[in-house]
């Protein structure tokens, strides 16, 4: 079976409190063989944990652009805590969900800027990766990345321009596609999907969020009575038949490839006990 990596879920999310071991199981035998699961806040720091090692899954520690501002100073010192206490799990594989948001309004810039920044140092300090959450911010992100340079990570639902996704993958970063890819519409992303080398490329679902496009509902629709779809990491290797449409490769070498990338992205994602890093080892990509 063809295998792959959702490099970005939610699995702790409320929409999988019911049923998050039977999505996660249902995910694996469609050929997910981890996910990796960020935090957003200090809230949920033992949620991602647990689920990681329920699952056999990495999760990132971070907080989230969009969580800031309900954020407090000390939630800063309670995550160099966390990246202190559980740094030798294997599972902890990056410092995110962090970043800046500058298309929803009324964040405040200035106290997701102190937040993104402090969290550089510590993936710094702690010489881990991080996820980048990119939303109209990729300039103001590389800035960061320039003052403060980490060992890479990944662009998570990456959609710039060409000239900031080069700028991010000379940082060491990898480039995150997931269900907006999917939608016709979508021109500069799904140009980006094709036409960037293949050596920059990772795979998520970004579930329950960012819904592909069989999934998607319009408000309008929705008002009507359709409901929308709920987005899970099984989605992931449809997904990624969408982006091997795009490029015109096959399938199982995307999955090569987008599984060796996010093993250089999240370096600890070798030494999980899964076969998947072996598998994307002996295929000849390099």
């Amino acid at each position: 079976m063809t295998t792959w990596i959702d490099t970005h879920c939610h699995l702790d999310a409320p929409e999988f409190a019911p049923d998050a071991a039977a999505v996660r199981a249902a995910a694996r035998a469609a050929g997910v063989a981890v996910c990796v699961l960020p935090a957003v806040s200090v809230a949920n720091f033992e949620a991602v944990r647990a689920l990681a090692h329920a699952h056999g899954d990495g999760y990132a520690l971070g907080i989230h652009p969009l969580y800031t501002g309900d954020a407090l100073d000390s939630d800063l010192a309670q995550l160099d805590d966390a990246l202190s206490q559980f740094h030798a799990d294997p599972r902890l594989l990056a410092v995110g969900e962090i970043g800046m948001d500058l298309f929803v309004p009324g964040l405040d810039v200035a106290r997701q800027t102190v937040f993104y920044r402090a969290q550089l140092k510590m993936a710094r300090k702690y010489d881990l990766p991080v996820v980048v959450h990119v939303r109209r911010s990729a300039d103001v992100l590389l800035k960061g990345l320039r003052d403060i340079p980490v060992v890479g990570g990944i662009a998570h639902a990456f959609n710039g321009s060409l000239q900031q996704a080069r700028a991010f993958v000379d940082m060491g970063f990898k480039l995150g596609f997931g269900g907006a890819v999917t939608f016709d519409r979508a021109l500069q992303l799904r140009r980006l999907a094709a036409e960037l080398p293949l050596d920059a490329l990772v795979l998520e679902t970004d579930s329950p969020d960012i819904p592909p496009k069989w999934l998607y509902a319009t408000a309008e629709q929705r008002q009507s009575g359709r409901l929308q779809g709920r987005n899970t990491p099984i989605e992931l290797p449809r997904i990624a038949a969408a982006v091997a449409d795009l490029r015109h490769m096959a399938l199982e070498d995307l999955a090569q490839w987008t599984t060796h990338n996010a093993l250089q992205a999240l370096a600890r994602l070798a030494r999980l006990p899964t076969s998947v890093g072996h598998s994307a080892q002996g295929h000849g990509v390099s």
